[in-house]
């Protein structure tokens, strides 16, 4: 299985309707400067900037952006100068591997880079992703940016869901990305390359569950060498757990939060209240874990000797 990225995914599957919406603003000279994409991390927000970004900038450029196909050629110049990071006209801010923050050293940066004049006439796009990790400092070093951006610079922000403080959300257009779950499978597949039941065990996935989550677990699943079809969801977690492939890989504890939260959502109502204040308080544990960047090792410790072990 090839290794997908939202910057190397040269087809977009899924989320035509959203991308048309920006490309109608565009034609029309409307696009906003300031954009919100909020929705379920894993549904495709980010591949739906890189498609834009590369829409716009690659009009002029030989192999410009497939509309018919919604599809990026690789051999374009801005496709290939974004992977290497080398285009003038993009700059990227995310999460550090050695950071649980996107901190202020990062936005101020990003002020520096938009200080130099441009090389081109090219619109300039600034990509801001999981931005439920900008801390305090960074967000009012990035609203001072927000208020009076160049006309030909743009911020696309995404949003996996989470609180936006209202001052970073008044200055932006928001658009709520969302697939239905037909539209979910149908994605998933198209990435697989397969068709879903043939390759994960239906006790995985539930309706909420994103292209993005499915495709990671079965990268996962096939670099550890895990039968994912036979393999129900509460084996799965203790087997993540107990392997402690959260302390490994960054997706895997992406994994792991995802999986238990399946899994608690999944506990019927019927169950005694005792069992069922101990799966809420667990659930708020993973919530506050997770928004507050806490140790995450005290918790699954707690899990697994509480609730798979019981």
């Amino acid at each position: 299985m090839r290794n997908l990225e939202p910057f190397n995914q040269i087809n977009l599957f899924g989320l035509s309707k959203f991308i048309n919406e920006l490309i109608s603003l565009d034609i029309k000279n409307s696009l906003p400067n300031k954009i919100l994409l909020s929705g379920q991390k894993g549904i495709g927000k980010a591949t739906l900037a890189y498609h834009f970004i590369n829409y716009v900038l690659s009009k002029k450029e030989n192999f410009k952006y497939n509309l018919k196909n919604y599809e990026i050629h690789q051999e374009n110049y801005s496709f290939k100068t974004i992977l290497n990071k080398s285009n003038p006209n993009f700059y990227l801010i995310d999460t550090d591997m050695e950071k649980k923050n996107i901190d202020i050293n990062q936005i101020r940066n990003l002020i520096t880079n938009l200080n130099k004049s441009s090389f081109n006439n090219k619109p300039r796009f600034v990509l801001i992703d999981n931005i439920e990790f900008l801390n305090i400092n960074s967000i009012n070093s990035l609203l001072k940016i927000l208020e009076e951006p160049s006309t030909q610079t743009h911020f696309i922000l995404i949003n996996n869901n989470k609180k936006v403080l209202p001052t970073l959300l008044s200055r932006c257009v928001n658009y709520k990305i969302f697939l239905s779950n037909k539209e979910m499978i149908f994605v998933s597949e198209k990435l697989l390359n397969k068709k879903l039941k043939d390759v994960i065990n239906h006790d995985l996935i539930s309706y909420y569950t994103t292209p993005g989550s499915i495709y990671y677990l079965s990268k996962f699943a096939e670099d550890n060498h895990l039968e994912l079809k036979n393999i129900d969801l509460k084996s799965l977690i203790y087997h993540l757990l107990d392997n402690k492939y959260y302390k490994k890989d960054k997706i895997a504890k992406f994994l792991v939060f995802e999986l238990i939260e399946l899994y608690f959502n999944k506990i019927n109502s019927s169950i005694s209240d005792k069992i069922y204040n101990k799966y809420s308080y667990f659930l708020k544990k993973i919530s506050d874990t997770k928004k507050f960047n806490l140790d995450e090792e005290t918790l699954f410790l707690e899990l697994e000797e509480n609730i798979l072990n019981g």
